[in-house]
């Protein structure tokens, strides 16, 4: 079975998080009653932007939960994000960005990291990425929509360190090939990440992926 997908949702701020953020198909249905956490770390108080060429991923897993940490003010907040994860994943032509506003003599401070755009894509294993919105054109080979998050087979499983609602909506796919990615998170974890062609760089202004 193969399902393609174009789609984007809405939902937005300097953490140098060198991974890009990929997230799957709108029909998610983030599970915010259900006791879902997403990233095992409090996020910062700024998410991130991410394009990418193209992502490949094997072992697709995703299901609702919440990015908790706090705001550039140091306040408690929480976020809503589709965490995806896969089993390995390969991505051509990654951008990060992210805008530091109104930094004390020099105003917006951008940070723009690039990789896999020499031929040799980014790789990456045990990918978890918590996603707030996305724009794509996506793929899935043998897509299983509605699994209780606890029964799931085909990716990683649920994040290690982490707690989720194991009878919440989720779903999966053997793989997920996504094009002309567009998107913004407030964090990833991987198990093992290789950034081929790696180029970081500092920018004034606002300079970012998309």
């Amino acid at each position: 079975m193969e399902s393609a997908v174009r789609g984007g949702t809405r939902w937005k701020r300097f953490a140098v998080v060198m991974v890009p953020s990929v997230a799957a198909t709108a029909a998610i249905g983030v599970a915010l009653a259900q006791g879902a956490l997403a990233a095992s770390f409090s996020v910062s108080g700024q998410s991130f932007k991410v394009s990418a060429e193209k992502l490949e991923g094997k072992g697709f897993f995703q299901y609702g939960g919440m990015a908790e940490g706090t705001d550039l003010e140091g306040n408690k907040a929480a976020h809503p994000v589709a965490v995806s994860a896969f089993k390995t994943a390969e991505i051509t032509k990654m951008c990060q960005s992210v805008v530091t506003p109104n930094v004390p003599i020099f105003g917006n401070i951008s940070l723009q990291l690039t990789a896999g755009g020499n031929g040799t894509p980014v790789k990456a294993e045990n990918l978890y990425l918590d996603v707030e919105e996305l724009g794509a054109n996506a793929e899935f080979k043998n897509i299983d929509i509605g699994v209780a998050a606890g029964k799931a087979t085909k990716g990683p499983g649920i994040q290690p360190g982490t707690r989720a609602n194991p009878y919440g909506f989720s779903q999966q796919a053997d793989s997920a090939v996504l094009t002309d990615v567009k998107q913004k998170a407030w964090a990833t974890t991987a198990g093992t990440f290789k950034l081929s062609g790696l180029s970081m760089k500092l920018h004034k202004g606002v300079k970012e992926c998309y």
